[in-house]
């Protein structure tokens, strides 16, 4: 299972989308694809806070159609099991002198529950929370 992170899903919804994500995203199984509740809030907030008018009402649209559609049955909620990993993921982190971003290590907690490759540009923000990643923009893991 690849686990996307907001950022690819971001990428995803913009107008001209990278072409290397376009091309990396369709290699993948659909099946294998998924995206968390995490990244549902933190797209939904970023369009609630955008002023009213086209542009929102747009963006508003593709998210739904791409949670309701392309995502239907694979989103992965952050549950009790879930919470368990973000515990430790967070606590560890900490104790070697990190910040911890709480949406990254929630991520990161619903990786690890699931097995999945973390798929993100953001690597760097993930390395330290000891989950496997995959960046699309370059292919690398």
């Amino acid at each position: 299972m690849i686990l996307l992170d907001t950022n690819v899903l971001s990428e995803l919804m913009r107008a001209k989308p990278a072409p290397q994500v376009i091309e990396w995203v369709d290699a993948q199984p659909a099946s294998e694809l998924a995206i968390s509740a995490i990244t549902v809030a933190e797209i939904l907030y970023g369009i609630a806070r955008m002023p009213d008018g086209t542009r929102k009402q747009g963006l508003l649209d593709i998210a739904s159609a791409m949670f309701d559609e392309d995502f239907a049955g694979n989103i992965l909620p952050f549950d009790a099991d879930a919470a368990v990993h973000y515990a430790e993921i967070a606590a560890v982190t900490e104790a070697k002198g990190r910040i911890v971003d709480m949406a990254d290590a929630q991520i990161a907690a619903i990786g690890r529950l699931h097995d999945a490759v973390i798929a993100t540009r953001n690597t760097r923000h993930f390395e330290p929370l000891g989950v496997a990643l995959i960046d699309p923009w370059s292919g690398r893991g």
